[in-house]
């Protein structure tokens, strides 16, 4: 058969991310903190686009023209020139010449500005002082000192060596915000060139700093440090802290055994250790907490419906600026300036069509979810029922991957507290007979129920609650009870009556 070159023609279809698609899936994903910063971004980068300011009328009310206010204010503290005797003595109804005699004048006239004793020091000063400025409390507040900053102080004062504090620094910038060091002392002694005596030498000294037990490398040793601050590590107590894993099982007599002491030294010395920290560097505070804001909230209706709405303040609002564009149109431009400005104009309505169709997605989802869970939301977590991304994708007719992303980061509000949407999804456990399924998470709310509600005399194994279980019309396994049991970081059900005995006794 010979080879030979023709043009054909086919048909087809496929499927193509083009830019726009691909930003709208970016968006769509994003947490309500992630989206503003990635419109801070699009607005600086963009010419065409501008803030809907009409969305902040408080603010624009709040901040004013600053040069319209200064012209027509009467108050003197907002001038940018200095207050005469007058208006000060008008101002706090008082006699400056009683209170500074000193300062007047042979004229015994006040229409000269008054320079009051230390008014003058403080002109030309910034926040916090400046003649003409809004007095800023705030400059006079000190700043919160870090765990780093707090041993980095201590460092400059404990050692002078300068090989040492090299070593010493790193070792700071090693400490997480519980107080621990983080790494391998060999492996820290091979990056800095060091010797590893030299490294444990100074992790020696850094773990006299304040506060007690900070620099440690484990529980057992933070505890060691505290212990010997308090002149209470003695060999009872040593062989105590070096079996922790004995005292969280409740292995007392095996503990009494190893320490060579009775009850009652283990309750004192268990007392002892429940009295220090275990994150000593917590004292001092990490970063900024960012607090969780709704992206929906959820309001019950006087006729018992639920009333869903999206929180505006979460949501970025632009406009496209049409007048500028064709301002800048009409002027003659290059063809490399036109390609600029039609790409920008075409990213900008791409936008602002991308955020309607994110704000509207996230409601419509957000809508259905509560549909479904309208028991939870009227009766509690026991009511929960189960639920999954192809339930809700078949009833508002999208994507399980669009609603995937639109339950990713986003948290709603309700009259029973603020949940993250992929909370009321759950799996579903069976029902003995014909019912209805259970949600895992309603079965593992009535697991915890049961333990919490078990005494001393009857712990309530897994296989009991298995049985409770199922004669409430549920079917689950034994190694599911566990499973629930193990992820609420509730013990079995040995450690539970050891623990209870032991509170009992204590008591």
């Amino acid at each position: 058969m010979a080879l030979s070159q023709k043009l054909q023609l086919k048909q087809s279809q496929s499927l193509v991310m083009t830019p726009q698609l691909m930003q709208a899936i970016k968006l769509l994903q994003l947490s309500s903190l992630d989206l503003v910063s990635y419109v801070e971004a699009e607005l600086e980068r963009n010419p065409l686009l501008e803030r809907d300011e009409a969305q902040r009328p408080a603010e624009q009310e709040a901040s004013g023209d600053v040069a319209g206010d200064d012209a027509g204010n009467d108050d003197w503290e907002n001038r940018q020139i200095e207050p005469t005797r007058g208006e000060i003595e008008d101002r706090f109804e008082t006699n400056l010449e009683n209170e500074f005699p000193d300062d007047k004048t042979e004229t015994g006239t006040s229409a000269q500005p008054l320079q009051t004793p230390g008014y003058s020091e403080w002109a030309g000063v910034g926040a916090g002082g400046a003649v003409g400025d809004d007095y800023n409390l705030e400059s006079f507040v000190s700043a919160e000192t870090s765990l780093a900053e707090h041993l980095a102080r201590q460092l400059t004062l404990a050692i002078t060596d300068p090989v040492q504090r090299i070593i010493g620094q790193h070792l700071i910038d090693l400490v997480d915000e519980a107080g621990y060091v983080r790494g391998d002392l060999p492996a820290i002694a091979e990056k800095l060139g060091a010797p590893v005596e030299e490294v444990e030498k100074v992790l020696s000294v850094l773990q006299t700093f304040d506060p007690p037990g900070v620099c440690a490398r484990d529980l057992a040793e933070c505890l060691a440090l505290q212990l010997k601050e308090r002149d209470r590590y003695d060999p009872a107590m040593q062989a105590l802290i070096q079996h922790l894993d004995l005292l969280a099982k409740r292995e007392f007599a095996e503990l009494k055994r190893m320490c060579g002491i009775d009850d009652d030294d283990l309750k004192d010395m268990i007392a002892e250790i429940r009295r220090l920290n275990p994150k000593p560097g917590l004292a001092f505070g990490g970063g900024v907490v960012q607090p969780i804001v709704p992206d929906v909230f959820v309001r019950a209706n006087p006729d018992g419906s639920w009333a869903v709405e999206l929180n505006s303040d979460t949501l970025p609002r632009v406009l496209v600026n049409q007048s500028y564009y064709a301002q800048v149109s009409k002027n003659a431009m290059s063809d490399k300036e036109k390609t600029f400005l039609s790409e920008c104009l075409q990213t900008a309505t791409w936008l602002t069509r991308a955020l309607d169709q994110r704000a509207r997605t996230i409601l419509k989802v957000a809508t259905e979810i509560v549909r479904q869970q309208d028991a939870f939301l009227a009766y509690g977590v026991q009511h929960l029922r189960p639920l999954n991304l192809r339930m809700v994708a078949d009833a508002i007719g999208m994507h399980e991957s669009t609603v995937s992303r639109v339950t990713a980061n986003k948290y709603m509000a309700t009259p029973r507290g603020i949940f993250e949407l992929k909370y009321f999804f759950s799996s579903a456990i069976p029902a003995t007979g014909y019912g209805e399924a259970h949600s895992s998470e309603a079965v593992r709310h009535r697991i915890k129920q049961m333990i919490d509600a078990e005494m001393p005399d009857a712990i309530l194994s897994d296989d009991t609650i298995v049985q409770r279980l199922r004669e409430a019309g549920i079917e689950i396994a034994r190694r599911t009870v566990a499973k629930y049991r193990e992820s609420m970081r509730i013990p079995s059900s040995v450690q539970r009556r050891r623990e209870k005995q032991h509170s009992d006794a204590t008591a």
